[in-house]
């Protein structure tokens, strides 16, 4: 492609690319938006215009189609992106080298997170780690290192296909299959129940088996969410077709509709021992969640976000290894 040929060779301009072009035009391709992008990177949106203006100029092609809705990547814009995004992370890398020289870690780690991360008041324990913990601690030692922190719509789906686009350094995804290009970390597994109101027929059960499922109507999370994938695979293998017509993106959201008589649901059983519903067993299927942290085969990860892996790791009572 012309603009990567461009870009690559130092053509474009007799100044060349500058690194700051390029950042501006992966934030505002990545969010969708110049309002957005501008917000992302700290900077006036006029000025992040400009600096995208020019760009698109020295490379002699527009990279973006600008309308009402927001901005969408033209053809030299989806060729430009991965160029782009290899230049920044390596740039990343040249730093982190000459900070270790210097002596402490510093940087900014891209961390995509799952919602239920923490401790809850209701919880008997944590579901695989404190990850709000582990990044207070981080911050104490290393106070140069910023973290951003995303959730997604689509969960673990989502941030898989954002670790491998290098939009994040790293992510917490419930792994319930292996992925082409990305190296899975494994912290623990989280076992996954039939919940129902303290007014439901099988309140009382001691386990249940699907079968005794089948004609429910179910509250489940999102397609793309490692636990809606591991659910859905665990119905179809026996032969059941369940009503969803409720999908909840936190468990507590889930288990205020169970509460209420709207529906069944599957849910950690940690969290989810409150009053006015029953958490039951489910004996004939496997509904254990492996959970890991997401990183990129083909990238070498900055020195602050090794470090931080490992004390996620440390911390969720995993020995450390590749």
């Amino acid at each position: 492609m012309v603009v990567v040929d461009r870009l690559l060779t130092g053509t474009a301009h007799h100044d060349g690319v500058e690194l700051r072009q390029l950042e501006y035009f992966v934030a505002v391709a990545e969010e969708g938006s110049f309002t957005r992008g501008a917000r992302r990177v700290r900077v006036a949106q006029s000025a992040v215009s400009a600096t995208i203006q020019k760009l698109e100029r020295e490379l002699g092609m527009p990279l973006f189609s600008r309308d009402a809705a927001g901005a969408a990547l033209t053809e030299a814009g989806m060729a430009l992106l991965p160029e782009a995004r290899g230049m920044l992370s390596a740039e990343r890398r040249a730093r982190d080298t000459v900070d270790q020289v210097r002596g402490g870690l510093r940087g900014t780690i891209r961390l995509g997170t799952l919602t239920s991360i923490g401790v809850r008041p209701a919880s008997r324990g944590l579901l695989v780690v404190d990850l709000p913990q582990v990044l207070g601690r981080f911050h104490v030692t290393h106070p140069l290192v910023t973290f951003t922190l995303r959730t997604a719509p689509r969960g673990s789906a989502d941030h898989l296909d954002a670790v491998l686009a290098g939009e994040l350094d790293l992510a917490m995804v419930g792994a319930t299959d292996r992925v082409d290009g990305i190296r899975l970390h494994h912290l623990g597994h989280v076992r996954w129940s039939f919940v129902c109101s303290r007014r439901h027929r099988l309140a009382d059960a001691s386990s249940v088996r699907l079968a005794d499922l089948a004609e429910e109507t179910f509250i489940d999370f999102p397609r793309g969410w490692g636990n809606r994938t591991m659910t859905d695979r665990a119905f179809a293998a026996a032969g059941i077709i369940r009503a969803i017509p409720f999908e909840a993106a936190d468990q507590e959201t889930a288990l205020g509709l169970v509460r209420n008589g709207l529906g069944v649901t599957l849910l950690p059983r940690v969290g989810s021992q409150e009053e006015g519903v029953s958490v039951i067993d489910v004996e004939d299927c496997d509904l254990d969640l492996p959970v890991a942290m997401a990183t990129p085969l083909d990238r070498q990860p900055s020195a602050a976000t090794s470090a931080l892996l490992a004390s996620i790791i440390r911390a969720a009572g995993r020995p450390a290894g590749p």
